[in-house]
């Protein structure tokens, strides 16, 4: 196998992934055989004939210049190139290979380099089973060329209990090199590592060293001066290793995991179904081993179609066991790491597993496992060097399968009373937090109080806005939990504290389940006022965050009637508001202005000044949205006088997403009137605003807004921006809004 070889057969390889095509595709479209374009792209055939090469290049359909190279390449295959030494000492690859382009680009460009003849030391890491060996030995495979001196493998056996340490190793590389017997006795133990060093320096070899257990394993093995290079495999990061370029391997894209599939199950069954196949790569977690794994097992058992596999593997308890194939099992490949932890890591481990939601905090963690803070990040961190955790940022996450795996450790080796103890612990915690946090926003609450100790930092708005955030899927869980044990006052007591707080993440999608379970619990503890409380908050979700009007109408209609049975007048007035707007959005103004009027009236007796301003907003969207343009904005202009008029009296967070709201409102009013300007000046000042409090929601309506304010007047550019700035919010959007300003750009760009 020649490095010529090799070149060729990559330049093909990548032509082919570029034009989309399999191995078959091109065999069929070029009438060169399946294992011939495979033994070319792997530099089994160093010295391709021209008129193989010429149907090929038809077969990709390449440009002239893409032609030319290919031919170019072919013809340096057929000049005399010295045969590497080596390689037929290395184990066995994969022929399917598939994916790690990048990482493979970036390996044949270290190789490349010769600066200052320092060593290239490149460390692969990853979670078990991503495919950090198979890396290694294409990569090796692929720039042997290079390295005329030699290239040499050696299993560091890191997993093993019994891992040979690096006296041993470097007297295995010593050999290896060719050190005679008599230089290793002069230079004794104590000189291995500086003759290892020499040895290497004055060589041009690939070295690769898998598997390590540790830093300290590897060190003695790098060389220090030299053009060689080095690739390190590890399961473990080997942050403690110094000067070395770091890879990090993780999943497969669905692309690449249906490449790899397809090449193992056969084309024919995988097309017969790519639903199933698609489903079996996502129970796989697009981890490389799990789909060799399931690919190897549907290979051996031609009885079974692919969607047999994928409804088996759908069984979160059986995954596991169902993902073996012969000797291959993937949960002994997790074994290997989990092993090697230490006993609080372990338990750790398996305790992250009751964590219903993607990830988690330092913080949560640490009410898990009853550890301080500063300890349990000190553990965490030990997962994530092992491999066994995935970090971003200050989150915390399992692989979808690793997580299924320390279920069964948890199930195994916790007992059940332990287990129960540490969810409840962590339950109770989330939601404390989420009453501290959602407090912020609510009026006559603001910042936890003095005597309040916590594990996190809810010192401000917007710290306590971001840590809602990112526990969402966590306290909505422990939320769940709380509801289904009958502790109904604790879930009211959650809802109550979220309710301002949910206009600041509208979009979420579980408001209107949050508030749909405390109406449940409201009715359940047989208190009329909380009843009316949840139910008009129920109201508002169904008919702000699902468009569901109709069914808005019949909560707030129930919340009335739960409301006059309290003898609460604030809360009448509420379901009074929620009726005006809903009618509102069905295009029934008269009805609106009327249910408005009732609500504005009730506020006004029950002295509810937040809810009388909301009333006035509603009047002025009333007017807007029935076409009264010009009188609108004397109105709104009113409501924002007085909103400055009321100052503290209004909380904070209320007053800028209100003052927010009518900014937009008026903008919209002046677009309708075709006062470009000013719509454009009153949407300028809401995008700051939102921007401010980090309310992406109504940041995409004013975006959007802008941007047709703006694209109306001529300024396509600005506008363009308004709206990719829109789809850049994300999924905290407006929905409606995200897909408006993704077509107004498609037709910019007409």
């Amino acid at each position: 196998m020649t490095g010529a070889g090799l070149e060729f057969g990559t330049l093909l390889r990548r032509l082919r992934g570029e034009a989309s095509l399999t191995l078959e595709a091109l065999a069929e479209a070029s009438g060169v055989s399946v294992r011939g374009i495979g033994d070319l792209e792997r530099g089994r055939v160093a010295t391709p004939q021209r008129r193989t090469v010429a149907a090929l290049a038809d077969g990709l359909r390449l440009s002239t210049s893409e032609r030319e190279r290919l031919l170019a390449a072919a013809r340096i295959g057929r000049l005399p190139h010295p045969q590497p030494k080596g390689l037929r000492a290395f184990p066995r690859g994969v022929d399917d290979f598939v994916g790690r382009q990048a990482e493979l680009a970036r390996l044949t460009t270290l190789a490349e380099e010769e600066a200052d003849a320092i060593p290239v030391v490149v460390a692969v890491s990853g979670p078990p089973g991503t495919g950090k060996t198979t890396l290694a030995l294409r990569a090796a495979h692929e720039l042997a060329w290079r390295f005329p001196d030699g290239q040499f493998m050696f299993d560091l056996r890191g997993t093993d209990e019994d891992s040979p340490d690096s006296a041993e190793l470097l007297l295995r590389v010593l050999k290896a090199l060719g050190v005679a017997d008599r230089d290793l006795a002069m230079a004794g133990a104590q000189g291995h590592p500086e003759l290892c060093r020499r040895v290497l320096a004055e060589q041009r070899c690939l070295l690769v060293l898998d598997n390590a257990r540790d830093e300290a394993q590897v060190r003695p093995l790098l060389p220090g001066s030299g053009a060689g290079m080095v690739v390190v495999t590890s399961r473990r990061m080997l942050t403690g290793l110094e000067s070395v370029h770091r890879m990090t391997l993780g999943e497969l894209s669905p692309a690449e995991a249906d490449v790899l599939l397809t090449a193992l199950v056969g084309r024919d069954r995988a097309q017969a179904d790519p639903g199933a196949l698609a489903e079996v790569a996502v129970h796989c977690g697009h981890l490389p081993l799990a789909l060799r794994v399931a690919g190897n097992w549907l290979a051996t058992r031609t009885g079974w179609s692919v969607r047999r596999l994928a409804d088996r593997l759908a069984l979160e308890e059986h995954r596991l066991d169902t993902l073996t194939a012969g000797d291959l099992r993937l949960s002994a490949a997790f074994n290997l790491s989990y092993r090697q932890l230490t006993p609080t890591a372990a338990r750790m481990f398996r305790l992250l597993s009751l964590v219903e939601g993607p990830d988690a905090g330092a913080a949560g963690a640490a009410q898990l496992t009853g550890q301080s803070l500063f300890d349990a990040e000190d553990t965490l961190e030990e997962l994530v060097e092992t491999g066994l955790l995935n970090t971003h940022q200050d989150r915390y996450r399992f692989h979808d399968l690793l997580r299924l795996y320390a279920r069964a450790r948890l199930v195994t080796e916790e007992l059940a009373g332990a287990a129960q103890a540490a969810r409840s612990a962590l339950h109770r915690w989330l939601l404390e937090n989420t009453v501290m946090a959602g407090r912020w926003y609510e009026p006559d609450h603001g910042a936890p109080p003095a005597t309040w100790q916590g594990t996190i930092d809810l010192s401000t708005a917007e710290h306590a806005r971001q840590w809602l955030r990112a526990e969402g899927a966590n306290w909505l869980a422990a939320l769940r939990a709380a509801a289904a044990a009958g502790d109904h006052s604790r879930v009211v007591e959650v809802a109550e504290a979220l309710h301002w707080f949910s206009d600041q993440w509208i979009f979420w999608g579980h408001w209107p389940e949050v508030f749909a379970t405390a109406a449940q619990c409201a009715e359940a503890l047989g208190d009329p006022l909380l009843q009316a409380t949840h139910l008009n908050y129920h109201a508002w979700a169904l008919l702000v965050c699902e468009g569901r009007h109709e069914d808005s109408l019949g909560r707030s209609a129930q919340a009335l009637t739960a409301a006059r049975r309290a003898g609460d007048l604030a809360q009448q007035g509420w379901a009074h508001k929620y009726t005006a707007w809903a009618f509102r959005l069905l295009g029934d103004y008269a009805a609106a202005a009327r249910h408005n009027r009732e609500a504005a009236s009730l506020f006004e007796t029950s002295g509810d000044l937040h809810g009388a301003l909301q009333c006035r907003v509603e009047h002025d969207q009333i007017l807007v949205d029935g076409g009264r343009h010009k009188e609108s904005v004397a109105e709104i202009l009113d409501t924002l006088a007085f909103l400055d008029h009321v100052g503290d009296r209004i909380e904070p967070h209320i007053a800028d997403f209100t003052r927010t709201n009518l900014q937009v409102l008026i903008g919209g009013a002046h677009a309708s009137l075709e006062n470009w300007s000013e719509a454009a000046d009153h949407l300028r000042v809401a995008v700051e605003l939102c921007r401010t409090s980090g309310n992406t929601a109504m940041e995409s309506r004013a975006l959007v807004h802008l941007g047709n304010s703006l694209l109306a007047t001529g300024h396509r550019d600005e506008a363009r921006e308004a709206f990719s700035r829109c789809l850049a919010l994300g999924s905290a959007a407006d929905p409606t809004r995200l897909t408006e300003a993704r077509d107004r750009l498609a037709e910019l760009e007409e």
